[in-house]
């Protein structure tokens, strides 16, 4: 018996066409790689969106941007996540004298993640095992997926 391709049980049709959302170009992807929000046929188009997405009031600090007010319970959890990463950019050791501020606290998970997903608070997006002290320019890879989660775990000795 044959479990490969149109043999197995979970076989759904193979891959569909969809639409790049940045530049319009069609593209093949498995149905269960399709996202319900927006697709992308590259990185690069990708980051092309998540530029555009997120500058002016699309941006989550943009003031009345679309996550608001991060709640009750996020000064006390970020300022033990700066603590425990030595207020030092995780990935590359930046300072807050070399910054000329304190580093910015990531979520690994995204807060929108979060929002989004049924079941789930704002507050459950604000964990300690879900933040990372970073820089502001470690923070914009990471937000562009240029820094896995994982990678950011380890670096704070969670994963």
């Amino acid at each position: 018996m044959r479990l490969t391709g149109e043999g197995s049980p979970r076989y759904d049709g193979g891959q569909i066409e969809i639409t790049c959302d940045t530049c319009g170009s069609r593209f093949e992807r498995y149905p269960n790689a399709v996202n319900d929000d927006v697709n992308f046929c590259s990185k690069a188009c990708q980051a092309a969106w998540l530029s555009e997405a997120f500058t002016g009031e699309g941006h989550p600090n943009y003031e009345g941007g679309p996550t608001g007010d991060y709640g009750q319970g996020w000064r006390r959890v970020r300022e033990r996540a700066l603590e425990r990463d030595g207020r030092e950019c995780v990935l590359c050791g930046a300072t807050p004298d070399e910054i000329g501020r304190n580093p910015d606290v990531h979520h690994i998970v995204p807060v929108r993640a979060f929002l989004d997903a049924s079941g789930t608070t704002l507050a459950d997006a604000h964990t300690l095992d879900n933040l990372v002290t970073l820089c502001p320019g470690c923070h914009r890879r990471a937000d562009h997926g240029r820094v896995s989660a994982a990678e950011l775990r380890h670096r704070v000795g969670l994963g």
